[in-house]
């Protein structure tokens, strides 16, 4: 048995490598990539106790979906949705989602699952619900909330003994730096490609 959920855990890794890579590089493939990831993550959060994190798996399943949808979206100057900054309003959304969900997560892990931490777990898990939604529409700042939770679910899977999940964590917080410098850049060219040239 123990051979067997490290051997999906090694799965899990691998195309969740993957899937953030294809993010950096604003590729398409990061979602259906990334559902195989995900799902598995569904299975072994369960086996091992961590019910927020199985829950947030889920969550990433609909988004995978729901951001595959956005990103086929033709933006007004190209075929694709184009890379954007958040709004005002947007910070604003992405705040109270991130601390409304936190709160309302840890108050049922705390009062209706055995969860061993459950502030930690909640943490991670709001953060990523931000992430993702963010990462759906394609906003520059969801590398923030990337790189938070990739930070904490460094040790968060370490003291549940999933190591290979504990360094793939390692190795998200560097793509997601990469990303978060990547999409600036992109940005950023794109802003001076389209300033009028003046004679």
């Amino acid at each position: 048995m123990i051979d067997y959920l490290f051997s999906i855990e090694g799965l899990a890794v691998g195309t969740g490598l993957a899937s953030v890579w294809f993010s950096v590089k604003e590729r398409i493939w990061v979602y259906p990539i990334g559902l195989i990831s995900v799902g598995i993550y569904v299975y072994l959060s369960f086996i091992y106790g961590i019910y927020a994190d199985m829950g947030i798996n889920i969550y990433y399943v609909l988004m995978s979906i729901y951001g595959w949808h956005r990103w086929l979206q033709p933006s007004e100057s190209g075929a694709v949705k184009e890379i954007t900054h958040n709004s005002r309003k947007e910070w604003l959304l992405s705040i109270v989602l991130f601390l409304l969900s936190w709160v309302v997560l840890f108050v049922i892990l705390q009062r209706f699952t055995d969860s061993e931490i459950p502030l930690w777990d909640s943490l991670t898990t709001s953060l990523a619900i931000v992430g993702m939604w963010l990462m759906a529409e394609k906003k520059v700042e969801h590398w923030f909330f990337w790189i938070a939770t990739d930070l904490l679910s460094i040790p968060l899977y370490y003291y549940k003994d999933l190591l290979l999940t504990s360094g793939q964590f390692f190795v998200f917080t560097v793509l997601a730096v990469m990303g978060w410098l990547k999409w600036n850049k992109s940005l950023s060219n794109r802003d001076q490609n389209s300033k009028p040239i003046h004679q």
